[in-house]
């Protein structure tokens, strides 16, 4: 499992939900899987990948080292798991998180790897 970034798109600019957490990538690195969402590489300007499911866009990245996760032009808190401020913490080399941009959540680690499997293949 890796920390990402990740962004809701579709219907904002760049003011979307974000959080940062734990994610499963398949072997192919083409899927993404996080909080009972799965999400498939796309191109695009904006966005990245498409919940699968859903059809929304969202940009996953990894996390940066400055801290710069969210657009210089978005707004809003980012949501991080709880389980995972200490290891954040340490790639941003800081000691504590900023109160201003994070909201710090109980995210759950589900991973709908079946579920979106059955989906494509029927």
């Amino acid at each position: 499992m890796e920390i990402r970034y990740i962004e809701l798109k579709s219907g904002y600019n760049d003011d979307g939900p974000a959080w940062i957490g734990k994610v499963r990538v398949s072997k192919s690195g083409k899927t993404v899987y996080f909080n009972d969402h799965a999400f498939q590489r796309q191109n695009g300007v904006f966005s990245n990948y498409v919940d699968i499911e859903t059809g929304e866009r969202y940009w996953i990245s990894g996390v940066k080292r400055d801290g710069s996760d969210r657009h210089w032009a978005g707004h809003g808190k980012i949501m991080i798991d709880r389980k995972i401020v200490g290891e954040y913490l340490s790639i941003v080399r800081e000691a504590s998180l900023n109160e201003k941009r994070f909201i710090v959540k109980e995210i759950e680690d589900v991973f709908p790897v079946e579920r979106v499997r059955d989906l494509l293949n029927s």
